[in-house]
């Protein structure tokens, strides 16, 4: 399994990492970075097969500076990107709608991070293992202890891809609208929309034994940057 050597607490700017579009909210920090992942569930993955650009969507999960990414042995995008081609990974948070007086400054608050980088195959059973449990623990926290584990044939029936985090960074957009000067003077109400991604009431297994309790972190369950994925 990787090991860190030294915690990044920042990504050196790239060329294709560099924001230029309104570059005060963007961030390379990787405490960022990180935060915005880790809340996160899926990510797009873009990447060139035979010629054609693809973008997937699918599950993540994160250790240290290392995103994985998993599936069949029979995924184009899996076999595609297992070969070293470039590849690059987004992941968006939509935190709020941003209505301006004038329909040009409308807007929305999110987070995102873009990531670029070339993917490897996870060959050790060590690791393979670690990524799977960093899969189920990015959905929920706790949830790994109590469900069975892959046997011979789920590990070898899953591809697991590694894509060191070297080269990444974050753009966020906060707060209300920026009208024209001028557009302060419409009678136009004027504001946010706050959105977040809630749970509702947890449904249980039609074949569920009614005697198992309803974990706690079932329960509770909430997404947040500050969860222990």
């Amino acid at each position: 399994m990787h090991q860190q050597e030294q915690k990044i607490t920042a990504f050196p700017p790239s060329q294709k990492t560099t924001i230029k579009r309104i570059p005060q909210r963007g961030s390379y920090q990787s405490d960022t970075i990180y935060d915005i992942l880790d809340e996160g569930l899926v990510c797009h993955v873009g990447f060139v097969f035979d010629g054609q650009p693809f973008v997937i969507p699918t599950a993540y999960g994160r250790v240290d500076d290392i995103l994985y990414i998993h599936g069949s042995p029979a995924s184009r995008m899996l076999k595609s990107l297992q070969q070293g081609i470039n590849v690059c990974i987004t992941v968006t948070l939509l935190d709020g709608l941003v209505l301006a007086r004038s329909a040009f400054h409308h807007s929305m608050n999110y987070r995102s991070v873009v990531i670029f980088g070339t993917a490897t195959l996870v060959q050790n059973t060590v690791e393979k293992l670690a990524a799977l449990k960093a899969f189920t623990e990015h959905v929920i926290a706790g949830r790994w202890q109590e469900v069975r584990s892959p046997n011979q044939n789920e590990l070898a029936g899953t591809i697991v891809l590694s894509l060191p985090i070297v080269e990444a960074s974050a753009k966020v957009r906060t707060g209300g609208p920026l009208d024209a000067e001028a557009d302060y003077q419409l009678p136009v109400w004027a504001g946010e929309i706050p959105l977040k991604l809630s749970a509702t009431t947890p449904i249980p297994d039609s074949r569920l034994d009614t005697e198992i309790a309803l974990p706690a972190y079932v329960s509770h369950y909430k997404r947040s940057a500050f969860m222990s994925c």
